[in-house]
């Protein structure tokens, strides 16, 4: 898995566009060595700092860079989820280097130890640790939390910006992408003998797909499996399990494409309009049995129709995207 940094950071860039866009703590990651030195830097450290748990990790949907956190009031819970813990793990690296500043090391070490901790023995992640009772607790690759935590795995065991980590933790990390690979092999969910992709989240222990929010039921997920398989063609020297994952989930991309019609996400009706110009869509959810694109309202009724959703819902979720595109170009160079 030899590769050099700027194409890691590239490959980042570009699959978290597939479903949510950087965090403010991976935008400060991106910064100069100058910059960190300075007082937008320290001032932005220090706000990092101040939101950090005590298990380590960090919020979501939460700008931890701009504004230090009130003390007296409670802090929200750390999570993996949507882009969270990890972008702040990166700008600490990245402050650390700059500045010398221990506080910055230490702070990075409590939270890479806790996203250790947090892996399942079979290699999958939760969105929180220590582990909800609800549906949080269950191997997540919805929003690309699983795969962008692999992402990070791998700067952290390839990248210059790391090289303050002992030798113990770097063979962690390093066993940690092994088992989290064979851990997404596992859940590719197989129908009928056929491989074909994956479901947003996957059962903790069985790996079975399973529901998470009331309108995300056990399916086989296009934006989520674009993202996996993105990554699966980014390693080196793939396994034959790895070339077969790959294979058996491009193959069934190509054949639930949706065409000749424009996807609008929006209140009005119809959310599909004719347009036999259009480019290929694929829906965010497939039936597991009969592969037809599934939708639903927060109630938890399964429709076949994107129109019989409520127009809450409906124009607040992406039910559509390129996603399936995407996996087509990066399999043409892969093949070469």
């Amino acid at each position: 898995m030899q590769r050099i940094s700027i194409v890691i950071l590239a490959v980042l860039t570009v699959n978290a566009s597939l479903l949510s866009a950087a965090t403010p703590a991976k935008k400060v990651a991106k910064q100069t060595d100058e910059w960190f030195r300075g007082a937008e830097g320290q001032h932005a450290m220090r706000c990092i700092l101040s939101w950090q748990t005590d298990h380590g990790d960090w919020p979501k949907n939460t700008d931890t860079t701009s504004k230090l956190f009130t003390a007296g009031d409670d802090k929200p819970n750390g999570t993996f989820d949507n882009g969270a813990t990890i972008g702040e793990l990166q700008a600490l690296a990245r402050a650390f280097k700059a500045t010398g500043q221990d506080e910055y090391k230490s702070a990075f070490l409590k939270g890479f130890d806790h996203l250790l901790a947090a892996q399942y023995p079979n290699g999958g992640w939760p969105q929180y640790f220590p582990l909800s009772k609800k549906y949080h607790r269950h191997i997540t690759f919805n929003d690309g939390t699983m795969i962008n935590i692999m992402r990070f795995l791998e700067e952290v065991a390839e990248i210059p910006t790391y090289e303050f980590l002992d030798e113990q933790r770097l063979v962690r990390a390093r066993t940690a992408l092994t088992r989290g690979i064979e851990c997404i092999l596992d859940c590719q969910v197989i129908v009928d003998g056929e491989r074909t992709v994956w479901c947003a989240q996957h059962h903790a222990e069985t790996l079975a797909p399973v529901l998470a929010r009331s309108y995300e039921h056990p399916s086989l997920s296009g934006a989520e499996s674009a993202g996996i398989l993105l990554y699966l063609m980014e390693l080196d020297e793939p396994s034959p399990r790895v070339i077969q994952a790959v294979e058996s989930g491009v193959k069934w991309f190509d054949s639930v494409q949706v065409n000749g019609y424009r996807y609008q996400r929006r209140k009005e009706l119809p959310s599909l309009l004719a347009d036999n110009n259009a480019p290929s869509i694929w829906a965010r959810f497939y039936d597991i049995k009969t592969n037809r694109p599934m939708f639903s309202d927060r109630d938890g009724t399964i429709v076949f129709d994107l129109d019989l959703v409520g127009e809450e819902r409906r124009s607040g979720y992406t039910w559509y995207g390129n996603w399936g595109s995407k996996v087509a170009k990066a399999h043409a160079k892969w093949m070469k």
